[in-house]
Parts: C-alpha cells; sequence; structure tokens
C-alpha cells in the first residue's frame, strides 16, 4: 500500500514490473492528449468570476474595527 514512501515505492516498481518501465510516461502522455489546455491560466475573466462567485459565497463577514 502505498501510503508511505516506501509503499509509493513498492507500488511504482510492482506497476513498472506488471506494465513496463515506461508505464508513468504512457499515463501522462494520455493525459496530455486529452486536456483541452483550458483552466484559470488560460482564461483570466473565468479565473475573476469565479474568485467574484466564491468571496459572495464565503460566510465570514467584515469585522468592525471601532467594536
Amino acid at each position: 500500500m502505498a501510503g508511505t514512501q516506501n509503499g509509493g515505492r513498492k507500488a511504482a516498481a510492482t506497476n513498472k514490473q506488471r506494465y513496463g518501465l515506461n508505464f508513468y510516461e504512457q499515463i501522462g502522455r494520455k493525459g496530455g492528449k486529452i486536456s483541452r489546455g483550458g483552466g484559470f491560466a488560460m482564461n483570466r475573466n473565468l479565473a475573476v468570476e469565479a474568485g467574484r462567485k466564491g468571496g459572495k459565497a464565503s460566510r465570514r463577514t467584515k469585522t468592525n474595527a471601532a467594536a
């Protein structure tokens, strides 16, 4: 089980043994091909709108400095 560094190394070794040495390379390649290149890095206005919605939905209230 990969709950620790040692376990992660064992799991990685098992995956490479079962599926080949380039197992993780193949998985990364699939993800890169499927990606549509979206997200906040590509659309600044989308990030601004999401931040606005998150701020509005926030339950925190402004504190009164005089109190």
